[in-house]
């Protein structure tokens, strides 16, 4: 997931099947993850704006908008990780530049690369018609998350949620606490163990990279394709581009990781690293239960609750 700078530039889902039980984003079955971390949890909606009717809004949403551009699905995802790694889970990324904000989306992470804005922004405007001045964006993008998750063929989780919206930004945050994606381990590692997450962490998280692409400029030229220039995009995952799966592991497996810091979750000096990349190229399921878990960690670094922020009216500007 680092592995997340620069990529996740597309998804192309060729076939979207939804049933009733899936659109409420619940799975029997696949409700990995622990709950009532930093004072989160998952009814935190129950009276104030029924659960049911937010996550409802958010699948037939997310439906829509991933049949209409594909590969938003996967820029969803990375938004989240990129909210989550510069001062916490607040959606802090998703304000615009004013005359007190500086934009993180103007950090080297994310300019010309982060997507999904206009998507976070549908679903808000309906979630404000349903329940007005009450679900954060901050939770918003964390459930956008999941759903495309879900709606990818991958696991649901249960989410706690909570979160307000900060009232500033921080685009040097972004620039010095989003991992870029290189070959080095020990440097993924850190910057995940900042956040207070783990080496496991980092390669379940990593595997989201099962679906969307990557410019050729930050891939391994043995494995991206000749010809077109740096701006020449490439699969992150080529057996299965159109399904969260554990793929992208069987690749790395293969020795054909597209990016430097996908490949060296097996070759670096990492014990760890690479018996959990073998573990899950072996076993989806566990990829998947892993997956949830580290989502929901992720999820809950430093978010703001109580009477901490705001919950926004418009997710791009202060109230």
């Amino acid at each position: 997931m680092a592995v997340f700078r620069g990529t996740f530039l597309g998804l192309v889902v060729v076939t979207l099947v939804v049933s009733a039980t899936l659109s409420a984003a619940h799975l029997e079955g696949f409700n990995f993850g622990s709950v009532g971390s930093q004072g989160l949890f998952p009814e935190f909606y129950q009276s104030s704006c029924p659960q049911c009717c937010v996550n409802d809004i958010v699948i037939s949403m997310l439906q829509r908008a991933i049949e209409k551009v594909p590969r938003v699905a996967a820029s969803l995802i990375r938004l989240h990780f990129h909210d989550c790694f510069a001062l916490g889970c607040d959606a802090s990324v998703l304000l615009d530049n004013s005359t007190i904000i500086r934009s993180e989306k103007g950090a080297k992470p994310n300019v010309n690369s982060l997507r999904g804005f206009e998507v976070i922004d549908e679903i808000k405007a309906k979630v404000e018609e349903a329940c007005p001045l009450t679900v954060s964006c901050a939770d918003i993008v964390a459930l956008a998350a999941r759903g495309s998750t879900v709606l990818s063929g991958g696991p649901d989780w249960v989410l706690p949620l909570g979160r307000r919206d900060s009232i500033t930004a921080s685009a040097e945050a972004s620039d010095s606490d989003i991992p870029a994606p290189i070959p080095l381990l020990s440097a993924l590692i850190t910057a995940f163990e900042r956040q207070g997450l783990d080496e496991t962490d980092l390669v379940a998280l990593s595997g989201a990279h099962t679906m969307g692409f990557a410019k050729c400029r930050l891939a391994r030229k043995s494995v991206c394709p000749g010809g077109g220039g740096d701006n020449t995009t490439a699969p992150l995952d080529v057996v299965s581009p159109t399904r969260f799966d554990n793929s992208y592991f069987k690749l790395i497996v293969g020795g054909h990781g597209l990016l430097p810091s996908d490949q060296v979750l097996l070759t670096g000096k990492g014990r760890q690293a690479a018996e959990l990349v073998n573990t899950y190229a072996a076993n989806e399921s566990l990829f998947f239960q892993q997956f949830a878990k580290s989502m929901v960690k992720m999820g809950n670094i430093n978010p703001l609750t109580g009477s901490k922020g705001q919950v926004r009216k418009d997710c791009r500007h202060l109230n």
